[in-house]
């Protein structure tokens, strides 16, 4: 789980663990009301060679 000030900041670091591992990509944000920010889920596989 990712959690970025905001939708735009949370899809640019989805982007970027992309580029380095497979990930089953999320396209949408949460926000916990009362809570800063927004969290973001998505599975990485970290098996994967570089």
């Amino acid at each position: 789980m990712e959690v970025a000030a905001d939708d735009e900041t949370s899809f640019a670091v989805q982007e970027l663990l992309a580029t380095r591992w497979a990930v089953a990509p999320a396209d949408r944000t949460t926000h916990e009301p009362g809570e800063p920010g927004v969290r973001l889920r998505c599975h990485l596989d970290m098996r994967q060679h570089a």
